[in-house]
């Protein structure tokens, strides 16, 4: 038994060469967060709180599947119990999870952000840990803009939809210095022609947000236009889809515009005639992107609100999601061809939620790259049920085997958490382990100048290089 706390200098690094790595080229580097969802009205106000569970467990599924997993009433996960209560029945699971990625990432943000790593938490040691985590939240830098210095985070691409103000963007972009907060351009709802519900309601809002009257096809693309040109003007670099998989049937426009009329309409078109309106406009979408030199992240294949029950009782994003299973190849590849086709393919980061993909995409991206643009296409670390051990291993090594690990542009969050930054510190750790057992195995030149090189790009130099986030506005 080593004396050894569980969190400590060494800790996921296994070997000398790859704790030389992560020490000496990847622990001290900037974090460039280019895909989270974290709410930047709350960067703006610098907001704090009042209690550990409120920005632990709050807005958590991960910690919430956990907890439902191991027995817990859901009272104490989206209920309505008191904070103490709801850390005391997590603090109660935390040795039921064991293997699992949680264990690590709970006990490395005690250790990064609130000091605690001579302890493990579970329901012995859980109101010690909750009163230190609390006595803490009361200090000076620990608020929302606090700990971005604090983990020295440059720059954090928050997720928005056309129709939002950015007004908060606005205001953090108007005070000297500081992290830049850019906005990322997320147009799902306009690829929701099957969902009344929310359709209607979205295109009215469109309407109030761009100025101008939505009632046919042209006046959506329009619209579009004009708040994807508004986004540019304020710092917007990226966009994203959160699609379940990629549509790429032959749509004219003729044929798109009646599709779009009959959802105007509050009519529910057919699943073909969805799929048709949904590939003409992921095109045009994504020639938009190309004309501003955009990046395009396509985050396929969730399976979302899987529980009917739950997801009536508390809503979505609520941890009743899971990976889906659709075939992605065949229709990628056509819609990313014809966007080259056309000169029109943008930057763009390919993520899969489903392993069996890896391999797909790792090689799709090879199909389209330029020879012009460095990394142009990209196949985006593990995220989601992947943002662990495993899941990111296999990424990496799918990558490395079929494409070039040289080129990747790393870590990011993906969360609307700002306790997630230690998120990075465990990708990075995990890739310089990877890399230093290569060393020791002779897979790769023992040579810290080359191999840490390669890390130092991968955890923050790629990245800056890549989205054209230093460059004059």
């Amino acid at each position: 038994m080593s004396d050894r706390p569980f969190i400590h200098d060494d800790f996921m690094l296994d070997s000398e060469p790859a704790c030389a790595l992560y020490h000496g080229y990847a622990a001290d580097l900037p974090i460039i967060d280019y895909h989270s969802h974290l709410p930047p009205h709350e960067i703006a106000g610098d907001r704090r709180w009042a209690d550990i569970a409120e920005i632990w467990l709050g807005g958590d599924h991960y910690k919430w599947r956990a907890m439902r997993a191991a027995g817990v009433d859901e009272r104490y996960c989206t209920g309505d119990a008191d904070p103490w209560q709801k850390f005391e029945k997590f603090a109660g699971v935390m040795p039921k999870l064991l293997r699992n990625p949680l264990y690590h990432w709970s006990h490395l943000e005690l250790a990064r952000y609130f000091g605690i790593a001579d302890r493990l938490l579970d329901a012995r040691t859980a109101r010690g840990i909750y009163d230190a985590c609390n006595q803490r939240l009361s200090e000076p830098d620990f608020s929302c803009r606090g700990l971005l210095r604090r983990f020295k985070v440059e720059v954090v691409c928050t997720t928005d939809d056309p129709v939002d103000s950015l007004e908060h963007h606005r205001a953090i972009a108007s005070e000297a210095g500081g992290v830049q907060v850019r906005p990322t351009w997320r147009p799902d709802r306009a690829l929701a022609v099957d969902r009344p519900d929310v359709f209607g309601p979205w295109i009215a809002a469109l309407e109030q947000a761009a100025d101008r009257e939505v009632a046919n096809l042209d006046g959506l693309l329009s619209a579009l236009r004009v708040r994807h040109d508004f986004f540019g003007t304020q710092g917007c670099r990226l966009s994203d889809r959160g699609i379940e998989t990629v549509w790429a049937e032959e749509c004219s426009e003729t044929e798109a515009a009646r599709v779009f009329a009959i959802a105007r309409a509050g009519g529910i078109p057919t699943a073909a005639e969805a799929a048709h309106y949904k590939s003409f406009l992921l095109h045009e979408l994504a020639r938009m992107d190309a004309e501003k030199g955009w990046t395009m992240q396509l985050h396929l294949g969730a399976l979302r609100g899987a529980n009917a029950r739950m997801r009536m009782r508390i809503g979505n994003d609520c941890g009743f999601d899971s990976i889906g299973d659709w075939q992605v190849a065949t229709a990628l590849a056509k819609h990313l061809d014809r966007l080259d086709s056309q000169g029109a393919l943008p930057k763009t980061i390919l993520y899969n939620l489903n392993p069996c993909d890896n391999e797909v995409l790792a090689t799709m991206i090879g199909n389209f790259q330029d020879g012009i643009t460095p990394g142009k296409m990209q196949f985006g670390t593990g995220w989601w049920f992947l943002d662990q051990e495993d899941g990111m291993t296999r990424q990496i090594e799918a990558l490395s085997q079929m494409g070039l690990l040289s080129q990747f542009v790393g870590m990011l969050t993906d969360s609307r958490s700002f306790l997630s930054f230690t998120r990075h510190e465990y990708f990075r750790r995990l890739l310089c382990n990877i890399l230093g057992r290569d060393m020791v195995n002779g897979r790769v030149p023992s040579d810290l100048g080359l191999v840490g090189g390669l890390v130092a790009d991968i955890c923050y130099h790629n990245a800056r290089r890549y989205f054209g986030f230093y460059e004059a506005q």
